[in-house]
């Protein structure tokens, strides 16, 4: 309640911020270790945090702030990890989404990394209407420019590319704190994690400059040359396809 209170004493009509209560947040940019199942929020806990918390902000005259609280934090069931996905089961949520029905509110889910196209359009039919991703999204981005570092690989001689993937683990070396604590296991298990885990830790060394400086130079390589249809269709299938059918020059 004191952090809204002092969103409330600084904003204006225009800008009167909403909210989203709760408790129920899993490990930041996903579990640590592996994980089989996680239990599923229970309709008393969720009636009980929105109980509380309505009454913390009527003891802190923020009635009108109460009125603007339009999701709380639940665990549907999903997590993902270094290694691992559990995918949404709707009739586990059954509950919790009868419940929601009841209130004014909606559901935010955290950690739906990975979740496939139908489990996503379960969630919101089920009323978890606000889906946190993070990793996923970075780990598409590392894929990307994965492939191309792959296409590079084949089209220019060792001492003009770019290096990225080694670029890349260098950093990832260089500055451990990131990943150390996510990746466990040999240290062949490790290497594979630093490039491919699910957990994308990678993420967190793109800024760096030795990185930035790598993806220069594997852009302004593959800019110089005409990527055969053949390389496209081994590491960009996608867009090879995109091509074929006459949607992308």
């Amino acid at each position: 309640t004191w952090l809204a209170k002092s969103a409330e004493e600084v904003a204006d009509s225009a800008t009167a911020p909403r909210y989203v209560i709760g408790t129920e947040v899993p490990t930041p940019g996903g579990a640590t270790a592996h994980e089989d199942g996680v239990k599923v929020t229970t309709v008393e806990d969720a009636r009980s945090t929105l109980e509380v918390t309505h009454a913390a902000f009527l003891r802190a005259g923020l009635d009108s702030a109460w009125e603007r609280v339009v999701a709380m934090v639940v665990q549907p069931g999903v997590e993902f990890g270094d290694d691992f996905i559990l995918d949404y089961q709707p009739e586990a949520a059954r509950d919790l989404k009868s419940f929601s029905e009841t209130t004014s509110l909606v559901y935010e889910a955290h950690s739906t990394d990975y979740q496939k196209r139908d489990r996503l359009r379960f969630l919101v039919r089920d009323h978890f209407a606000i889906l946190k991703v993070g990793p996923a999204l970075t780990f598409a981005y590392r894929e990307a420019v994965f492939a191309l570092a792959m296409m590079e690989a084949e089209l220019f001689p060792p001492g003009e590319r770019s290096e990225l993937v080694h670029v890349l683990d260098q950093a990832m070396l260089h500055q451990p704190e990131h990943w150390q604590e996510h990746y466990h296991g040999t240290p062949a298990g490790q290497a594979f994690a630093r490039k491919y885990s699910l957990s994308d830790r990678a993420r967190y060394y793109w800024p760096a400059p030795a990185v930035q400086a790598a993806l220069t130079k594997l852009f302004s390589n593959l800019q110089q040359v005409t990527i055969p249809l053949s390389l496209l269709s081994q590491y960009a299938p996608l867009a090879f396809n995109q091509i074929r059918m006459g949607k992308l020059p």
